[in-house]
């Protein structure tokens, strides 16, 4: 017999799930395992930076667009400053994203940053400086992120406000001059 489950059950994108959260285990349980296996920091820092540096471009640029709707940049203008620039999908969109793949998103995004403070504290209490390098390098990549996304979804929520302003405004202006033509 095929069982039928709710939508709102399952993830709606499970691939992307999937790689999500990959790079971001890979890269701490690597840097965590590495002192077992491998005896060159320079190996453990190169390998760790980089399935870091993974996860920093596959959430920016996949998971973000597909798991919330997100996406968002920086671009240098011409006076020489730094610009943001946000990208959201329209309002019915956003409504129609998985609560289960926004969940992941945001909560692997912040735990993340948490096990790389978590593994910097640790850095700092073995006197490891070096090691401690390796979780800056990981936690900035982590905490570029977290800036960029919830700056995006601070515009997104102001883009919807506005909207909702701007057509309840235009509903009301027409139902008045509908009012005053009958008139």
């Amino acid at each position: 017999m095929d069982r039928v489950q709710p939508s709102g059950e399952n993830y709606a994108n499970p691939r992307t799930c999937f790689f999500h959260v990959l790079f971001k285990a890979a890269a701490l349980a690597f840097y965590v395992l590495s002192a077992l296996f491998v005896s060159s920091f320079v190996i453990i820092f190169v390998v760790t930076v980089f399935l870091a540096a993974l996860d920093f471009w596959v959430v920016k640029n996949v998971s973000g667009r597909i798991l919330v709707g997100l996406r968002w940049w920086n671009e240098i203008d011409e006076q020489g400053e730094s610009v943001w620039k946000f990208q959201c999908l329209d309002q019915e969109s956003l409504a129609r994203m998985n609560k289960k793949d926004s969940w992941l998103f945001w909560w692997t995004l912040y735990l993340t940053a948490v096990s790389w403070i978590f593994l910097g504290v640790f850095s700092l209490i073995r006197f490891q400086a070096d090691y401690l390098l390796v979780v800056g390098v990981c936690l900035s990549l982590s905490i570029a992120n977290i800036v960029g996304f919830t700056k995006c979804r601070k515009d997104a929520k102001k883009q919807i406000q506005q909207f909702a302003t701007k057509t309840i405004a235009s509903q009301f202006t027409s139902s008045l001059q509908s009012a005053f033509s009958v008139v």
